[in-house]
């Protein structure tokens, strides 16, 4: 659906105080980008939590894990919810909901108020990214499908490195990011009031809270295509959230909270610009090109653990992003316009539930390894050469189409 059919489209109020198409598509593309800002504002403080208060590395992935889990749970109820109720109501409550995360944040206190605020912005994440992403489609279905491939990985840059550059610099340092994000929540609820539905609210709404995976046939194959890059890229980028600010910590000698943000703001942000730059090729395309460039970035990423190099690291943070933003458009791109309107937050959903157990469950298990055999760079190495696996098997499929190709020119 486009800005014209959008202003047309019958039964829709249109008022002087309503936000108009393109600026309800801003806001939504803010949402976005704030509420994984949100989550990956907490990874630079890691070090500060563990000297504060003692953690161990395995608490520190347990902490990151909760939130992953969370989103999971709130993906797996209420991601087909907007599909039945609107994306407005939805939104509305997640984003009064993060103000009050930020705030719990803002007091923890020991490491149960650190999960218990992870665990309250997981569910409000997870409820607001299959809503958000899906209106962003209503408004505009191919500008729509970019955003929510650029979104988070800059979202995720810009929540590492405001907060590491607030701590290192600012007093207040765990409290003062959670502030700034308040703040920004508030304005983007009260942004939403202004904004027009995009869908008709439908009957189903109970039943829709009922956990499935029932995707549309239209999208089924293209998911099982899509799902060793997804699970090869959101791994990584839980590596650089979870254990990069050690691995960092350990390679320098150094417990600044800026370089611990550094290096998933380098992941992060070579994301955002590599789906930029990729928009208007092939999604196939592109998805191979991603997983081609996470292979490539993980193995650089092991070998410079060797010997302990921090440039090969940062270069490999920044490879391996570009990895993430082209898959992860190619992804999306080449699953979600084949559901309609009422379908698009139930896929985009089961996406994020693939996603955020990919990104989770390997970054506990790997403060597990290292809690238990104190190898982190060992632990490290492991998991990348994981990553590169999933990466080499999601090439099959477009070295397959390459090599069709020739044979039948």
């Amino acid at each position: 659906m486009n800005h014209a059919s959008l202003a047309a489209a019958p039964g829709r109020a249109t008022n002087a105080r309503q936000l108009s198409p393109a600026t309800s598509f801003f806001l939504l593309a803010s949402i976005t980008v704030s509420f994984l800002a949100g989550s990956s504002a907490p990874s630079p403080l890691y070090p500060i939590y563990m000297a504060k208060w003692g953690l161990s590395p395995i608490e520190v992935t347990v902490i990151f894990g909760v939130y992953a889990a969370a989103v999971l749970l709130a993906l797996l109820i209420g991601g087909r919810l907007s599909d039945h109720v609107g994306r407005r109501p939805v939104l509305l409550v997640a984003t009064v909901a993060q103000v009050f995360t930020m705030a719990l944040f803002a007091v923890a206190t020991s490491v149960t108020g650190l999960l218990i605020a992870r665990v309250v912005q997981g569910l409000t994440t997870g409820a607001a990214i299959g809503a958000v992403g899906a209106a962003m489609i209503d408004l505009d279905k191919s500008r729509g499908t970019v955003a929510n491939a650029v979104a988070p990985p800059i979202g995720t840059a810009l929540g590492g490195i405001l907060a590491g550059v607030l701590v290192q610099y600012l007093p207040f340092p765990t409290v003062l990011i959670y502030g700034v994000l308040g703040v920004i929540f508030l304005l983007q609820g009260f942004g939403v009031t202004l904004m027009a539905e995009s869908i008709s609210p439908r009957a189903g709404v109970i039943a829709s809270l009922k956990p499935q995976f029932n995707l549309p046939r239209a999208t089924r194959e293209r998911l099982l295509l899509a799902l060793p890059v997804l699970v090869a890229l959101w791994a990584l980028g839980g590596f650089y959230a979870a254990l990069g600010p050690m691995i960092i910590r350990g390679m320098m000698g150094s417990n600044s909270p800026l370089l611990g943000g550094l290096a998933l703001f380098v992941l992060a942000a070579s994301g955002g610009v590599s789906v930029l730059l990729l928009q208007r090729r092939e999604p196939r395309e592109v998805m191979t090109f991603g997983a081609l460039a996470l292979f490539v970035g993980a193995a650089i990423a092991a070998l410079s653990l060797v010997n302990g190099a921090v440039i090969a690291f940062f270069l490999a943070a920044a490879v391996a992003g570009i990895g993430f933003g082209a898959g992860f458009q190619g992804a999306i791109r080449s699953v979600v316009p084949f559901a309609t309107a009422h379908e698009r937050a139930g896929v985009l959903s089961i996406i994020f539930v693939v996603s955020y157990i990919s990104m989770g469950l390997p970054a506990v298990i790997a403060g597990w390894m290292i809690a238990r055999n104190g190898n982190m760079v060992g632990t490290a190495q492991i998991f990348c050469a994981v990553v590169m696996a999933l990466a080499f098997t999601a090439l099959f499929p477009g070295v397959l189409r390459t090599l069709t190709k020739r044979r039948n020119q």
